[in-house]
Protein backbone atom coordinates (compact mmCIF):
# COMPACT_ATOMS: atom_id res chain seq x y z
CA UNK A 1 0.00 0.00 0.00
CA UNK A 2 1.29 3.42 -0.94
CA UNK A 3 1.84 6.15 1.51
CA UNK A 4 -0.99 9.28 1.46
CA UNK A 5 0.95 11.67 -1.10
CA UNK A 6 0.44 15.54 -1.38
CA UNK A 7 -1.51 16.93 -3.93
CA UNK A 8 0.18 18.74 -6.41
CA UNK A 9 -1.21 22.04 -7.42
CA UNK A 10 -0.28 24.11 -10.55
CA UNK A 11 -1.35 27.76 -10.82
CA UNK A 12 -3.23 28.74 -13.67
CA UNK A 13 -4.54 32.27 -14.93
CA UNK A 14 -8.17 31.36 -14.27
CA UNK A 15 -7.65 29.49 -10.96
CA UNK A 16 -5.88 26.27 -10.43
CA UNK A 17 -5.32 22.59 -10.54
CA UNK A 18 -4.60 19.87 -7.79
CA UNK A 19 -3.77 16.32 -9.61
CA UNK A 20 -4.43 14.10 -6.80
CA UNK A 21 -4.05 10.82 -8.99
CA UNK A 22 -1.63 9.64 -11.18
CA UNK A 23 -1.45 6.32 -12.42
CA UNK A 24 0.02 4.92 -16.17
CA UNK A 25 -3.93 4.67 -16.45
CA UNK A 26 -5.79 7.70 -15.60
CA UNK A 27 -5.37 10.82 -14.06
CA UNK A 28 -7.41 12.79 -11.09
CA UNK A 29 -7.67 16.46 -10.54
CA UNK A 30 -10.11 18.47 -8.79
CA UNK A 31 -9.84 21.90 -10.76
CA UNK A 32 -10.44 25.47 -9.20
CA UNK A 33 -12.01 28.39 -11.50
CA UNK A 34 -12.07 31.56 -9.99
CA UNK A 35 -15.27 34.03 -10.70
CA UNK A 36 -15.13 35.84 -13.90
CA UNK A 37 -12.61 33.20 -15.54
CA UNK A 38 -12.16 30.97 -18.50
CA UNK A 39 -10.40 27.85 -19.65
CA UNK A 40 -8.76 28.17 -23.27
CA UNK A 41 -10.96 27.03 -26.28
CA UNK A 42 -9.56 23.66 -26.82
CA UNK A 43 -9.40 19.99 -27.99
CA UNK A 44 -7.11 17.03 -27.29
CA UNK A 45 -6.61 14.48 -29.81
CA UNK A 46 -6.07 11.53 -27.23
CA UNK A 47 -6.94 12.68 -24.00
CA UNK A 48 -10.52 11.92 -22.74
CA UNK A 49 -11.87 13.39 -19.61
CA UNK A 50 -15.45 13.01 -17.55
CA UNK A 51 -15.98 15.76 -15.07
CA UNK A 52 -18.15 16.48 -12.18
CA UNK A 53 -19.33 19.72 -10.50
CA UNK A 54 -17.91 19.56 -7.13
CA UNK A 55 -19.30 23.56 -6.33
CA UNK A 56 -20.47 26.31 -8.30
CA UNK A 57 -22.13 26.61 -11.75
CA UNK A 58 -20.42 25.50 -14.63
CA UNK A 59 -21.01 27.10 -17.86
CA UNK A 60 -19.44 24.51 -21.12
CA UNK A 61 -18.98 25.70 -24.50
CA UNK A 62 -18.66 22.78 -27.06
CA UNK A 63 -18.18 23.96 -30.62
CA UNK A 64 -18.37 21.48 -33.81
CA UNK A 65 -18.95 22.42 -37.41
CA UNK A 66 -22.45 21.36 -38.41
CA UNK A 67 -24.35 19.28 -42.02
CA UNK A 68 -24.10 22.58 -43.82
CA UNK A 69 -20.57 23.48 -42.83
CA UNK A 70 -21.47 26.25 -40.15
CA UNK A 71 -19.14 26.34 -37.33
CA UNK A 72 -22.18 26.69 -34.15
CA UNK A 73 -21.32 26.52 -30.32
CA UNK A 74 -23.50 25.07 -27.98
CA UNK A 75 -24.14 26.02 -24.32
CA UNK A 76 -24.93 24.00 -21.18
CA UNK A 77 -24.82 24.54 -17.83
CA UNK A 78 -23.67 22.28 -15.06
CA UNK A 79 -25.00 22.79 -11.25
CA UNK A 80 -22.97 21.00 -8.54
CA UNK A 81 -23.13 16.92 -8.70
CA UNK A 82 -23.98 17.06 -12.91
CA UNK A 83 -21.31 15.19 -14.97
CA UNK A 84 -19.89 15.88 -18.29
CA UNK A 85 -17.87 13.21 -20.59
CA UNK A 86 -15.69 14.92 -23.00
CA UNK A 87 -14.20 12.86 -26.15
CA UNK A 88 -11.05 12.93 -27.95
CA UNK A 89 -11.59 15.94 -30.80
CA UNK A 90 -14.83 17.56 -28.85
CA UNK A 91 -13.67 21.20 -28.84
CA UNK A 92 -14.52 22.80 -25.76
CA UNK A 93 -14.33 25.48 -22.69
CA UNK A 94 -15.29 25.91 -19.29
CA UNK A 95 -16.63 29.37 -17.30
CA UNK A 96 -17.11 30.32 -14.14
CA UNK A 97 -19.63 33.34 -14.97
CA UNK A 98 -21.84 33.29 -11.75
CA UNK A 99 -18.99 32.49 -9.02
CA UNK A 100 -16.12 30.33 -8.35
CA UNK A 101 -16.51 26.45 -9.58
CA UNK A 102 -14.72 23.62 -8.62
CA UNK A 103 -15.14 20.34 -10.46
CA UNK A 104 -13.27 16.74 -10.44
CA UNK A 105 -11.87 15.67 -13.54
CA UNK A 106 -11.04 12.24 -14.38
CA UNK A 107 -9.13 11.48 -17.92
CA UNK A 108 -6.38 9.60 -19.11
CA UNK A 109 -2.80 9.72 -18.79
CA UNK A 110 -2.11 12.48 -22.15
CA UNK A 111 -1.68 15.82 -19.87
CA UNK A 112 -0.32 17.96 -22.86
CA UNK A 113 -2.48 17.00 -25.10
CA UNK A 114 -3.99 20.49 -25.18
CA UNK A 115 -4.37 22.38 -29.03
CA UNK A 116 -5.88 26.30 -27.84
CA UNK A 117 -7.79 27.70 -30.09
CA UNK A 118 -8.49 30.73 -28.37
CA UNK A 119 -7.00 32.16 -24.92
CA UNK A 120 -7.74 35.16 -23.04
CA UNK A 121 -4.89 35.06 -21.19
CA UNK A 122 -2.37 34.96 -24.62
CA UNK A 123 -1.76 31.58 -24.58
CA UNK A 124 -1.75 30.03 -28.11
CA UNK A 125 -0.51 26.69 -29.82
CA UNK A 126 0.90 26.77 -33.29
CA UNK A 127 -0.51 24.64 -36.41
CA UNK A 128 -3.57 23.84 -34.32
CA UNK A 129 -5.56 21.03 -36.39
CA UNK A 130 -9.61 21.54 -37.71
CA UNK A 131 -12.06 20.27 -36.06
CA UNK A 132 -14.25 18.26 -38.32
CA UNK A 133 -15.69 15.27 -35.57
CA UNK A 134 -19.71 15.87 -34.16
CA UNK A 135 -20.41 16.84 -31.07
CA UNK A 136 -21.13 14.17 -28.31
Amino acid sequence: MDKPKKNKRIKKPWGYEDIWAKTDNYVGKLIHIKMGESLSLQYHEEKEETIRVISGRLYVEFRHTNNGGQEVSEYYVLNKGDSLHIPPTQIHRFFAEAGDVDLIEVSTTQLDDVYRIEDKYGRQDGDLMPYVGPVS
